[in-house]
């Protein structure tokens, strides 16, 4: 299935780029922060998730790997689809979105278009339960190094680990992003910014 689709933008609206690829343009489905990032005449990449049933064959597009994670994160949610999941996207960065579940910032979802507080409340509860049992048994020690032992709740350090977990990186993706981090002297926000900025270095 595709990984990427590469191409001119054709064609912009909303939620929605067409990517023109050797005269064969693909309607994309998108969240409103990549399409503020796309310019039409202009090359771009975008990340794809397909969405195939027996009535549809739709793609979603991300400017980012980190948004195209956040989406997959979300659709996992029970109750969450595939449009409920741009909705939240498009008015929400993966940063935020990240910060939004590990305090259980309720509000910060209910922003999005059709999005209401049950379904915050199922997202946040959710997610945070799979991340807690994906980071069981790890901390971040000086440096910025992920190792055994259990994450103090509620510390800075334990906070960026389940921020990165939110977004879809592994225990090893974030030993070595957060790895020579000053996260004391950082916000939570900061954090998570360079974080991935790291994991983008060669």
């Amino acid at each position: 299935m595709f990984y990427y689709i590469e191409g001119l933008v054709s064609e912009l609206n909303v939620q929605m780029a067409v990517i023109d690829c050797s005269g064969v343009g693909y309607m994309i489905n998108t969240t409103a922060n990549t399409v503020s990032r796309l310019k039409k005449g202009e090359k771009a990449r975008l990340y794809i998730y397909s969405v195939i049933r027996e009535d549809c064959f739709d793609l979603y597009g991300f400017f980012t790997l980190s948004e195209k994670r956040s989406f997959e994160m979300l659709i996992g949610v029970s109750g969450v689809g595939p449009k409920a999941a741009v909705s939240i996207l498009s008015s929400s960065t993966p940063e935020a979105l990240a910060m939004a579940i590990v305090s259980s910032d309720e509000k910060a979802l209910t922003v999005a278009q059709g999005i209401g507080k049950k379904i915050a409340q199922r997202v946040i509860l959710e997610l945070k339960d799979k991340v807690s049992k994906e980071t069981e048994g790890f901390m971040l020690s000086p440096g910025g190094t992920v190792s055994g032992g259990g994450a103090a709740g509620g510390s800075k350090s334990a906070d960026a680990v389940a921020a990165l977990a939110v977004l879809g990186y592994s225990n090893s993706e974030i030993t070595t992003a957060l790895k020579g981090l000053d996260i004391d002297s950082m916000t939570l926000e900061e954090t998570i910014k360079q974080a991935l900025k790291n994991m983008m270095m060669p």
